[in-house]
């Protein structure tokens, strides 16, 4: 059903779960990585085509995320397989399916993702009394619709700014990827005084080296429209966005769109990934030998399981934004200085930051068990 699995090494994965419901037609998978600091925060996503291994790296990137965030929770990721876009009702009956069939998994707190929204996690907490992300009337953070990861992505970008020669103020910014996280990343830049080229969505995309009416857009997408048909800017090809001229280019979408074969075709001086894990390792290395800054995904998109975590503890919104600003500058700033000061890659000092309270927390507790 999903391919080989081969993602293992020292921190994990604890539970590799693959799931079918004969009676739903339910075809799942959920991937617990590591719970050293606490039960696993995890977006569920609903998409055709995901893999085993692809599915780990995203769980690997929430234990990264979590840790780097210094939230007391471990990293998990699941998939349902199925059209994001399909019928509401279908929907709702593969969710409610899935949830029912991760009851006992206490271990695993489930939260939005690409294809599932805050209703989807009020069918969830109905179910089985827990998930993250739920609608406000249902005492949640509404996630997507406060912006949680494109505020922290544009906070990012802004320690950013001390770390190369881009100013968000004038900045040309292509968003690939136009929906919760790159509207709202967007929004935020352009209330700063950055500048929106183009976007891209599933079926296209759309162009103005002027400049495109953000809110406008934002509208047009909302009202169920590919952005390729927003009149006020040009209709590209999907791909083209990867060629636009621009100073910050943010992928918002799918896994590994950025790869060694493409990865010459960027004209841009920073990449902030507001998707998980939307470069390969080689594509950054690529990327850091043209000068381009890139900032790690699990530390600049941390922003939406900030807020979850905070949801947890019945914090208001302002809180959590707060929160969110504070802990990804701080992260931030400080894996740009070691980078800079180390010579590494801003990915590797990341990763080091990340690992190392995940095994501090794995060591003490081996000491306690001995």
């Amino acid at each position: 059903m999903t391919g080989p699995f081969s993602n293992i090494d020292d921190l994990g994965p604890e539970k590799v779960i693959e799931i079918y419901d004969p009676e739903t037609q339910l075809k799942a998978i959920l991937v617990i990585d590591n719970v050293a600091l606490g039960p696993s925060i995890g977006g569920i996503r609903m998409a055709p085509d995901v893999t085993v291994d692809e599915c780990a790296r995203l769980a690997r990137a929430m234990t990264l995320k979590n840790a780097a965030a210094g939230i007391p929770h471990g990293g998990g990721k699941s998939v349902i397989f199925g059209d994001p876009h399909m019928a509401k009702a279908d929907k709702e009956i593969l969710i409610r399916s899935f949830a029912d069939a991760i009851e006992d998994i206490v271990d695993y707190i489930p939260g939005p993702d690409m294809g599932t929204d805050e209703e989807a996690m009020g069918w969830i907490k109905d179910m089985i009394g827990r998930a993250v992300g739920l609608p406000r009337e249902k005492g949640g953070i509404p996630l997507d619709e406060i912006g949680a990861t494109g505020f922290g992505l544009s906070a990012a970008i802004e320690v950013a700014q001390d770390f190369c020669d881009v100013r968000i103020e004038g900045a040309r910014v292509a968003v690939q990827g136009f929906g919760s996280v790159g509207q709202h990343v967007a929004r935020f830049l352009g209330a700063k005084g950055a500048r929106l080229v183009a976007a891209s969505d599933s079926r296209g995309c759309c162009y103005d080296a002027a400049g495109i009416d953000i809110v406008a857009l934002i509208e047009f997408k909302q009202a169920g429209n590919p952005v390729s048909d927003y009149v006020a800017a040009k209709a590209l090809e999907r791909d083209a966005l990867l060629g636009v001229e621009c100073d910050i280019w943010i992928p918002a979408a799918r896994p590994d769109v950025l790869t060694a074969d493409n990865v010459d075709r960027l004209k841009a001086r920073v990449v902030a990934e507001g998707a998980n894990i939307p470069a390969t390792d080689e594509a950054e290395r690529l990327l850091a030998k043209r000068g381009i800054l890139v900032l790690p995904d699990f530390v600049c998109n941390a922003g939406g399981v900030i807020c979850a975590a905070m949801e947890l503890k019945n914090a208001s919104e302002s809180e959590a934004m707060n929160v969110i600003e504070e802990k990804i500058r701080d992260n931030m700033r400080e894996v740009l200085t070691t980078a800079r000061s180390e010579h590494k890659l801003p990915r590797e000092a990341a990763t080091h930051m990340a690992r190392a309270r995940v095994l501090k927390e794995m060591s003490s507790r081996r000491a306690h068990y001995a």
